[in-house]
């Protein structure tokens, strides 16, 4: 039950009949003033005195140690200047004048920023800038071991940033290179703050910058430029090989498909006149007489055929009788040109050419009976 509760006696041994916090201001005052003796009364014992400054003097002592770490903080508590504990957010109390308490934000992300020129591992050189961000991990050690932390951070940061910008070369690193290198010099970096026992935790590593000094530009540009014309002619040169080699091969496809194909050709011709000569080679044995003149009038046909002047021979008399085909076929083919519009005259007649051919049947019946004979 609270104390100003009724029925309940104040602190000062009276009752609580009234609950006016202004009554119970005034007697404290008046209590305090009767201890003092200041209102006229008869002073109290110096021994009572005593004990009351004293109960005053513990109260202030107690309150004057409580101390509150809010979210994110950590209270680092120090005994006589060392290390005794780290509290948790929260309200505490420590002892004053025995022990101390320092409040650290650990939540906070601290950044540095710093620009450099660096040697390369080809021995160029790099003007580099990067920026760091770090919070704290551990805070007594970052209290303890660290006496300017960004400054720690900083320095360490550019020792990894040297170590790694060594190990790469110039192009690598002002093109595709600046991810790699921002994450080795980040391990490295956080590799040699565990070390020192920095007590903090590297968040990230940006390069924000890295190209030649600036009394070189124009020339890395012209370089840069001429490698950029290397890599857009070899790429030239890549998309026509790309495109020329597959025509080749089409081509040599096609090439070696007709070699094929005429190979079997001349096989199967080849083969066929084998089997006709085969064949006819039979017959003959059959009947060899027989076959001979076959082959013979086949011969003769074959060369009058292709033939535009007949020479005929008659038995028994002294000249030899000339037939102008040629001429003869143009004439008729004249004839036909001009007589475009009487052809029903034509039909009744025989043509030319019917008519050589008649003859040249004729001619080959009669030389086949005289053969024969």
């Amino acid at each position: 039950m609270a104390w100003n509760e009724p029925g309940n006696k104040d602190p000062w041994g009276r009752n609580k009949n009234n609950s006016n916090l202004d009554g119970v201001f005034k007697e404290f005052k008046k209590t305090f003033d009767d201890l003092l003796g200041s209102n006229g009364s008869v002073p109290p014992s110096p021994k009572k005195s005593a004990g009351f400054l004293s109960a005053i003097i513990l109260a202030i002592y107690f309150l004057s140690g409580i101390y509150i770490v809010n979210d994110g903080e950590r209270g680092v508590v120090l005994q006589f200047g060392s290390f005794n504990e780290i509290t948790m957010p929260g309200p505490h109390w420590i002892p004053r004048f025995i022990q101390s308490v320092e409040i650290v934000d650990v939540s906070k992300i601290r950044s540095v920023q710093q620009k450099a020129v660096m040697l390369t591992e080809d021995e160029n050189i790099v003007s580099i800038s990067f920026a760091i961000q770090y919070d704290i991990k551990d805070a007594s050690d970052f209290i303890f071991n660290l006496r300017e932390p960004d400054t720690t951070v900083s320095q360490a940061g550019e020792s990894a940033i040297r170590e790694v910008m060594g190990q790469n070369t110039m192009d690598f690193i002002i093109t595709e290179g600046r991810t790699k290198v921002a994450e080795d010099t980040k391990g490295l970096l956080q590799t040699v703050l565990d070390s020192y026992g920095a007590g903090v935790n590297v968040q990230s590593l940006n390069i924000l910058e890295a190209q030649p000094p600036e009394q070189v530009q124009d020339a890395f540009s012209d370089a840069i430029k001429a490698r950029e014309d290397e890599q857009r002619y070899i790429n030239e040169a890549e998309a026509y090989r790309n495109e020329i080699i597959p025509l080749a091969r089409g081509k040599a496809k096609q090439m070696l498909e007709q070699a094929i194909a005429y190979k079997v050709k001349l096989i199967n011709a080849a083969e066929g006149e084998a089997s006709r000569f085969t064949q006819l080679f039979n017959e003959y044995r059959k009947a060899p007489a027989v076959t001979k003149e076959r082959l013979y009038l086949e011969a003769v046909e074959s060369v009058l055929s292709n033939s535009s002047k007949v020479m005929i021979d008659v038995e028994g008399g002294n000249n030899m009788m000339y037939l102008p085909l040629d001429q003869l076929i143009n004439r008729n083919q004249a004839k036909l040109d001009d007589e475009t519009t009487d052809q029903s005259m034509d039909n009744d007649n025989t043509s030319i050419m019917d008519r050589i051919n008649n003859n040249k049947n004729n001619f080959n019946l009669r030389k086949r009976d005289l053969y024969n004979e």
